[in-house]
């Protein structure tokens, strides 16, 4: 037996009938499943393809912190262990999710993978890599980093040296005394650069095509997402130039760097574009000193080489690129309506995208992700049920 077999039964989806099914059993999809449990005394089937609950998190690089306080960023019923300590690490939150699953009492099926949903009949039908399997009411909650992602660069196939997502990046060691080009400028790509440039790697540039909004972790000794809720109910163009005065205040002008200031206000592009701020804290001091040089835009790539935007070359030995991932939903859902034209999920939460289909965990908010999706979870929940009441109610009618 496995450290989840007491509570996950891995593959052989039998076919029938359930009430609720969740797809994904990342945070999102675990938080609404046990709203739906115990809140409502319905006991969803949880669906994931993984071997684990939480698997992306159990993917992430060695030294990966929570860049959100821990004490805010509990699923719904379950805090996070306080002895974990203001940004708990990656293998503490894996445990938390371990512990969650098990003091939750949820309902997983590991190992299986939904291919694709149709309508069937008054619920829903999907299938699996393993069988097939109906529910009256589907939330899909398979997470924005479902599909790691390269660009398609012109001549990456042909570089001869090493590269690679971001995704498979564990440690700093395998890279030691080489030249290395991080691509990005989120939150992953700065923590890898930091690694690299911490007596690492020989050199570390890191390429960035849209100057990234730069915040501080925490200031005047609160976590920067205490204030979260707050801003969340001022003006965006209120809080836009709020945080550009702030910039300058925590890191001064950073032009001559290479990371001037976005042409985009802070909430502008996070509504607009799902573009995260960048904690900045130790980016900036390592700009500065050049322990981190900053490059333009990856144009290209030659046997050797990297064009850049700027028409500079560069000769790294290695390329990580940090550039973020595919949802995936196209064969899944495409062919149901309801996504928009990027493969988003027309609506997120309430209400629902199809009668008895709803889309869960698919925002980048403010306030961090996992204090979003504790907020969202009671909502989704509580509209799953009020649906289910509903068929019933239908289905008695019709019998009658």
């Amino acid at each position: 037996m496995t450290q989840h077999d007491s509570v996950a039964q891995r593959g052989s989806v039998e076919a029938g009938a359930e009430q609720v099914v969740v797809l994904g059993a990342g945070p999102a999809g675990l938080g609404i499943a046990r709203e739906l449990k115990h809140r409502h005394g319905v006991d969803p089937l949880i669906v994931d393809r993984s071997d684990a609950p939480a698997a992306s998190w159990r993917a992430r690089y060695d030294g990966f912190r929570l860049n959100t306080c821990g004490f805010w960023s509990h699923l719904p019923g379950q805090r996070i262990p306080l002895s974990f300590g203001r940004w708990p690490t990656r293998d503490q939150m894996v445990e938390y999710f371990d512990d969650y699953v098990r003091r939750q009492g949820l309902r997983l099926r590991l190992g299986v993978r939904a291919e694709r949903i149709d309508r069937d009949g008054a619920g829903w039908s999907i299938t699996t890599d393993d069988a097939d399997v109906r529910a009256s009411a589907v939330v899909v909650a398979l997470g924005n980093h479902n599909t790691p992602g390269l660009p398609p660069w012109p001549g990456m196939d042909g570089f001869t040296g090493q590269l690679l997502h971001a995704a498979d990046y564990r440690s700093a060691e395998p890279f030691g005394g080489q030249e290395v080009l991080v691509v990005g400028s989120g939150n992953s790509a700065v923590d890898i650069a930091l690694q690299l440039s911490s007596a690492v790697a020989a050199k570390v540039w890191m390429s960035v095509r849209t100057p990234p909004q730069l915040v501080p972790r925490s200031t005047a000794g609160l976590p920067i997402d205490t204030l979260g809720p707050l801003l969340a109910t001022l003006p965006v163009w209120l809080l836009d130039g709020a945080a550009a005065a702030m910039r300058r205040v925590w890191f001064g002008e950073l032009a001559g760097v290479g990371l001037p200031p976005p042409r985009q206000g802070i909430y502008t592009a996070l509504r607009a574009l799902a573009k995260v701020p960048t904690i900045a804290d130790e980016l900036v001091p390592r700009v500065k000193d050049s322990r981190i040089e900053i490059v333009s835009a990856v144009e290209s790539f030659e046997t050797n080489r990297v064009v850049l935007a700027d028409g500079t070359a560069l000769a790294p030995q290695v390329v990580i690129g940090a550039t973020g991932y595919r949802r995936g939903l196209d064969a899944l859902v495409g062919h149901l309506g309801v996504l928009t034209d990027d493969g988003h999920p027309v609506t997120n939460g309430p209400p629902a995208a199809a009668p008895g289909l709803w889309f869960a965990g698919y925002e980048e908010p403010l306030i961090g992700p996992l204090r979003a999706f504790r907020r969202q979870a009671p909502d989704v929940a509580a509209e799953v049920v009020s649906h289910l009441a509903a068929s019933s109610a239908a289905s008695q009618t019709l019998s009658r």
